[in-house]
């Protein structure tokens, strides 16, 4: 990729959208959605956790089992999109020029509800 300090276009941002500081080349990975070929570093990831069983049946498997403590296996899966297919199922966002910036990510959201305000740090 060409990075031009005179046109404000190319190479945007302090790393130009990769994570690959000093080396050279890394390998490539391939889009979970698309299967086009992401590098390691510019791949968008994302680890989800989730019941095998959903949990609107989960009441019903606990009731017919015959273990009363028995804990039902979690899937686990790491995703690796490219930058179109995570900005197409809202991954991830495009921001304004300031918030680009700002590097702390979003508040999680845990079950649909808003997360417990933070207390302001006053000097």
């Amino acid at each position: 990729a060409v990075v031009s300090t005179q046109s404000g276009h190319y190479g945007r941002g302090r790393n130009g959208g990769r994570n690959k500081n000093g080396r050279g080349h890394v390998k490539f990975m391939r889009c979970t959605n698309c299967g086009r070929c992401v590098p390691k570093d510019k791949a968008i990831k994302k680890f989800i956790i989730r019941n095998i069983v959903e949990s609107a049946a989960l009441r019903d498997i606990g009731d017919a089992s015959v273990y009363k403590s028995y804990l039902l296996p979690k899937i686990y899966v790491k995703l690796h999109y490219c930058v179109s297919c995570a900005i197409h199922s809202k991954v991830v966002r495009n921001r304004s020029r300031e918030d680009r910036r700002v590097r702390t990510p979003p508040a999680r959201m845990f079950g649909g509800r808003k997360p417990a305000p933070q207390p302001q740090k006053t000097n």
